[in-house]
């Protein structure tokens, strides 16, 4: 089987889990009608977006290109997430799913982050994936992926991927929302907009005021 279509047979399968599971039935908006292509110019605010007019829809809305792609790892994390989101294919509102596709270098890391409308599933095509999630009690569950291996990470909680191989790893990854959403922790916490008080982000780390603004200047350098 070639690379390509190894990658489409894996894209169907995290996708068609997506879609079985309850999650993605149970917390995005229901379809109530064949499809609701989103309307991308509508100025209508729903929890979701506007349908386009029917009369107006055609394949292109239910179609994406890129996935086959490798993502730009030259930066500092040496990862790159590439999102197949409702913004990126319109057929997918009020479906609850999108998927996406994460290229890592080698010692490359996805940092620890949340999908807070989300649960994900992580299938590795290539390469190698160290992996996990932490609990809400502190608990770590993590496990080194391989080719063909599948891990989910439960909705809302913080997780990460780091390849610690040799040569560059890639994955698909299936989530159970059409707009999952991202909250980078350290992102969140040093580069906020206003900036959170050194005070909170020095107690709450139990170091010093000085070394927080040390952490927030790389943060806004990176930006």
């Amino acid at each position: 089987m070639t690379m390509s279509r190894k990658l489409v047979v894996l894209a169907f399968l995290v996708a068609a889990a997506a879609v079985a599971s309850p999650l993605a039935l149970a917390y995005d908006p229901s379809p109530l009608q064949d499809f609701c292509v989103a309307d991308t110019a509508s100025d209508v605010f729903v929890n979701g977006l506007a349908c386009k007019d029917p009369v107006q829809v055609s394949a292109a809305d239910f179609s994406h290109s890129g996935l086959q792609n490798a993502g730009d790892t030259a930066n500092a994390f040496g990862s790159k997430v590439t999102l197949v989101d409702v913004k990126a294919l319109p057929g997918l509102n009020t479906l609850g799913v999108s998927m996406a596709r994460l290229d890592l270098a080698p010692g490359g890391l996805n940092p620890p982050h949340t999908h807070p409308r989300a649960t994900e599933v992580l299938t590795v095509v290539e390469g190698e994936m160290h992996v996990g999630f932490i609990a809400t009690d502190g608990t770590l569950f993590a496990k080194v992926l391989r080719e063909g291996d599948v891990f989910v990470f439960p909705k809302g909680l913080v997780h990460f991927e780091f390849n610690a191989g040799a040569r560059p790893a890639f994955g698909i990854a299936g989530l159970s929302s059409q707009n999952p959403g991202l909250i980078r922790v350290a992102d969140t916490l040093f580069g906020a907009n206003p900036a959170i008080s050194d005070q909170v982000l020095a107690k709450a780390f139990r170091i010093d005021t000085a070394t927080v603004q040390r952490i927030k200047q790389q943060f806004a350098t990176n930006k």
